[in-house]
């Protein structure tokens, strides 16, 4: 970075650059656990688009397997963490229902990479996803989120049974948990930096 370029970016205060903004996509199926990710992770209080679940989704909205669920994303969720004095990371998490896709294209623009949630009751909810990252060759990470708890799979199979290309990282999570959302944007920075040094 040259001197003006540092000028430019500089706080006028403190003198110290300010930290690179990156753009990240928490993305799935409906009901994968996006929005509770985006909330157990930022800093700042999240934005959310939650609209309770009406009669009007009968019919279009699965609800195989989440029966209970009475809200959903119609827009995006929005949250902020600071990695480091160095890197925040923006949060952006997309609508899971396909009646909402159409947003993720506009959701995507400026992003460096994502998370695909998944809950492996469901692994299908999740299949579009991937092939959205996979065909704009926007690198991301694949988060098993263990609903209760449970992870009754181990990554070699989940690996294999969505069919990843071997460079895409399994882990699981707990969406729920700070510390273990933490670790899934740590593993998908680490995918990033290696892309870019690759």
């Amino acid at each position: 970075m040259t001197a003006s370029e540092t000028a430019e970016t500089a706080d006028p205060v403190t003198g110290r650059s300010s930290p690179e903004a990156v753009k990240i996509l928490i993305a799935g199926g409906f009901g994968v656990g996006k929005t509770t990710m985006v909330g157990s992770i930022s800093e700042i209080a999240p934005l959310r688009t939650e609209e309770p679940l009406t009669e009007a989704g009968l019919g279009v909205d699965d609800l195989v397997g989440i029966e209970e669920k009475e809200a959903t994303t119609v827009a995006l969720d929005f949250g902020r963490i600071t990695v480091s004095g160095d890197l925040v990371l923006y949060l952006f998490g997309t609508p899971g229902q396909q009646r909402f896709w159409f947003m993720w294209s506009d959701l995507a623009l400026g992003a460096l990479g994502a998370v695909v949630l998944v809950d492996v009751r469901r692994p299908r909810s999740s299949f579009a996803a991937i092939d959205f990252f996979e065909q704009r060759g926007l690198p991301f990470v694949v988060a098993v989120n263990g609903f209760h708890g449970e992870h009754p799979y181990p990554v070699e199979a989940v690996h294999e049974a969505l069919a990843l290309s071997a460079d895409v990282p399994v882990l699981l999570c707990d969406a729920r948990d700070r510390g273990s959302c933490r670790d899934v944007l740590v593993a998908l920075i680490d995918r990033l930096i290696s892309a870019a040094h690759g």
